[in-house]
């Protein structure tokens, strides 16, 4: 069964474009390592909710959009081996060095998290 690491984040808007290069970099790695699919979403309809939210979850400020992303595994063995691989890249590869690769946002307001899947639709 697939695995799923999923991430809500807030991001400057006017880093936009450098956000989607970041990610573009980043993510190609992650594939390497045996990602099956990757999504990079920028908010388009993310209301205020009465007792939480997605913005309130990151603390996103004025002039912040909220990223929903995930990376499809085909397994959690290969999600912890890629994941082993991003750590030990960190100082060796440019596309996840945060010194060649800065993040355009915020990293300690990302909720991140690993999900098994219990129900799959596809066509």
């Amino acid at each position: 069964m697939s695995y799923i690491d999923g991430f809500v984040l807030a991001v400057p808007k006017i880093k936009k474009d450098a956000f989607i290069e970041h990610a573009g970099i980043a993510d190609a790695a992650f594939m390497e390592w045996g990602a099956t699919r990757i999504l990079e979403c920028w908010e388009d309809d993310v209301p205020d909710g009465k007792i939480t939210d997605f913005r309130r979850a990151v603390q996103a400020e004025e002039g912040e959009a909220v990223v929903f992303s995930w990376i499809e595994w085909p397994d959690k063995a290969t999600r912890d081996a890629g994941m082993e691989k991003m750590v030990a890249a960190m100082k060796t590869d440019s596309r996840i060095s945060p010194e060649k690769n800065p993040m355009p946002f915020d990293g300690m307001r990302i909720i991140f998290g690993g999900f098994v899947p219990v129900v799959k639709l596809e066509k």
